[in-house]
């Protein structure tokens, strides 16, 4: 798990953010236990409720399943919930602002559309 301590992005939110794409990767299957927060905070060398308040923050989202006494484990249909999650959240967010910019720049919409696919078929490297 890496983490930016220059970022502006809280580090709990950083946290959460790794934790799910270790889900989306397959490296924290559904169904399996999660990362605690003392593993985390000694990886990251933090204090533990930072890490705490960024597994809570999944807890809520509903991404992970906490059962009063054992192991925090990563719900079944996370993987979903992750992904509608950051569609409509980041996804949405920047193609509102790639639109936005494309319109200020006086980019065509047929233009931008054929950008967005090549860089699609490319794997999103631009070429």
């Amino acid at each position: 798990m890496v983490v930016d301590f220059n970022d502006l992005i809280p580090l709990y939110t950083q946290i959460a953010d790794a934790i799910e794409d270790d889900i989306l990767s397959g490296k924290l299957p559904e169904g399996e236990k999660c990362y605690s927060q003392v593993v985390i905070a000694r990886e990251l060398n933090i204090n533990p409720a930072t890490a705490a308040k960024g597994i809570r923050l999944l807890v809520d989202r509903g991404v992970l399943d906490k059962v009063r006494g054992q192991a925090m484990t990563v719900h079944k249909g996370a993987i979903e919930m992750i992904k509608k999650r950051k569609i409509e959240q980041t996804l949405s967010g920047e193609i509102e602002a790639l639109v936005a910019e494309a319109q200020k720049l006086g980019v065509p919409e047929d233009s931008l559309v054929d950008k967005i696919r090549e860089c699609y078929k490319g794997g999103g490297k631009d070429e």
